[in-house]
C-alpha cells in the first residue's frame, strides 16, 4: 500500500541540523569543507530535480525532497513526497517525473516538482515484472543517455547460479516500463551506476561475494562499453578469482574484467562522475564512490568516499580516499550510501546511519 503526504519533516541548515554528525572528524583534501545539508532518515539514493531540489530515497520506504530555502530565512525544508514503499532505495528524475525503485516495483510520480508545497498525485505503476526477492532486492535506478531506465536486479543469495537473464543483471527498459531487456550480466549486486560524460558509456560498482575471507574478493568498478557484456558472477569474482563452488563451470578468461578493483567488502554503492565546475579541474569527469562499509569483515573497511581518477583514454589510474573519518578504529558512526553532484557543483553524500545528506564544497586553498 502506498501513502502520500506532503509532510514537512524538518528545516535544516542550522546548528541543530549538525548534531550527531561530528564532521570535524572527516578528513578531506585541502580547500574542501563538509557540512550537513539536511537531516533525512535512512537516506540512500539521491536524484537531482529542478531548481536545486534533491530527492532522497530511503530504506524506510519513504521518498523525501530537500527543498532549498526561499522564504527569507535561508532554511532548507525536508518534505515527505511519498511513503509506504517496500524500501524506496532508488530514485530518478526524468521529464518532470520522479521514478521510485522499490523491491517489488518501479513507480512514477508525475509533475513531482509541484508536490513539495501541496498534496502529491498518486504514483503510477511503471512495472512490477522484475523479481521481488528480498536478498539484494533493492532496486537502484537511473536514466541513461539513451533515454531508457536502467535498474539493478541483484543475486537472490550470497552466491548461487540463478537465471542470468533475471538476476545479477542490470536491466534497461523504456520509460513506460515496456521493452525490459538485460544490459549487463554477471554483476552480483550493483547499487550505483553512471555514464561517462565524455563517452556516454556505463560504469557501475559491484559488491563482491562474502565468506571467502577478509581480503577476497574485491568489490569492483566496472565499465560496460556496450550492451551484452558479462562480468562473471557466480563463476568468477573480481576478474581473476574462481568461485570455489561454481568456478569449475566457466573460466575467468571468458568474462569482462573489472576496470578497477576496490577494497574487499567495502560495500561500494553509489557512484557519480563529477560534472560540476566548483571543484578544481583535476576532479572534472572523475569518479566518486560512496563506500557503505563492511558488515562481517574481522576488521572493518570502507565507510568513506573514494575517488577513482581516469586518464585521457578513460582508464583508471588511481583509487584513493577522498572523504574519510566515518570509521574510527572499529567504530563506524556513519555509512555513506550515495553521492550526487548538486546544481552548484558541490558533492552531496547521503549517510544512512546518521540520517543525513552532507554537502562537500570547495572553498579554495
Amino acid at each position: 500500500m502506498w501513502v502520500y503526504a506532503a509532510l514537512v519533516v524538518a528545516t535544516s541548515g542550522s546548528a541543530a541540523a549538525q548534531r550527531d554528525a561530528p564532521l570535524d572528524r572527516i578528513k578531506l583534501p585541502p580547500g574542501f569543507a563538509i557540512d550537513v545539508l539536511a537531516r533525512v532518515p535512512n537516506a540512500r539514493a539521491l536524484a537531482l530535480g529542478r531548481d536545486g531540489v534533491v530527492f532522497v530515497g530511503s530504506s524506510d520506504g519513504r521518498v523525501y525532497a530537500i527543498v532549498p530555502g526561499s522564504r527569507g530565512d535561508g532554511a532548507t525544508r525536508v518534505v515527505v513526497v511519498a511513503s509506504g514503499f517496500d524500501d524506496a532505495g532508488g530514485v530518478a528524475f526524468h521529464d518532470g517525473a520522479l521514478y521510485v525503485g522499490a523491491v517489488d516495483r518501479i513507480a512514477r510520480i508525475d509533475n513531482v516538482m509541484s508536490h513539495p508545497n501541496g498534496e502529491p498525485a498518486r504514483p503510477v505503476l511503471v512495472t512490477d515484472k522484475l523479481p521481488h526477492d528480498a536478498h539484494h532486492g533493492r532496486k537502484y535506478i537511473a536514466f541513461g543517455p539513451d533515454g531508457k531506465l536502467y535498474v539493478n536486479v541483484g543475486a537472490p543469495c550470497n552466491v548461487c547460479d540463478p537465471d542470468r537473464d533475471r538476476y545479477a543483471v542490470i536491466m534497461r527498459m523504456n520509460a513506460d516500463g515496456s521493452g525490459i531487456e538485460p544490459y549487463a550480466r554477471g554483476e552480483r549486486n550493483s547499487v550505483g551506476f553512471d555514464w561517462d560524460p565524455k563517452t556516454r558509456e556505463l560504469w557501475f560498482t559491484t559488491n563482491g561475494r562474502d565468506l571467502m575471507g577478509d581480503d577476497v574478493p574485491a568489490d569492483t568498478l566496472n565499465h560496460a562499453t556496450r550492451a551484452g557484456l558479462d562480468f562473471g558472477f557466480p563463476y568468477c569474482h573480481a576478474g581473476d578469482v574462481p568461485d570455489p563452488e561454481f568456478g569449475r563451470k566457466r573460466k575467468c578468461s571468458e568474462f569482462t574484467p573489472p576496470a578497477q578493483k576496490l577494497g574487499a567488502h567495502v560495500a561500494a554503492l553509489g557512484m557519480r562522475f563529477y560534472t560540476g565546475t566548483q571543484f578544481p579541474s583535476a576532479y572534472r569527469d572523475q569518479i566518486f564512490i560512496a563506500e557503505h562499509g563492511s558488515w562481517n569483515r574481522s576488521r572493518k573497511s570502507g565507510y568513506r568516499v573514494t575517488l577513482v581518477k581516469l586518464d585521457t583514454q578513460r582508464h583508471p589510474v588511481s583509487y584513493e580516499p577522498f572523504a574519510q573519518g566515518w570509521l574510527e578504529g572499529e567504530n563506524a558512526w556513519g555509512r555513506p550510501a550515495d553521492v550526487l553532484v548538486a546544481s552548484d557543483g558541490s558533492l552531496l553524500v547521503s549517510d544512512e546511519r546518521v540520517g543525513a545528506v552532507y554537502r562537500i564544497r570547495y572553498r579554495g586553498a
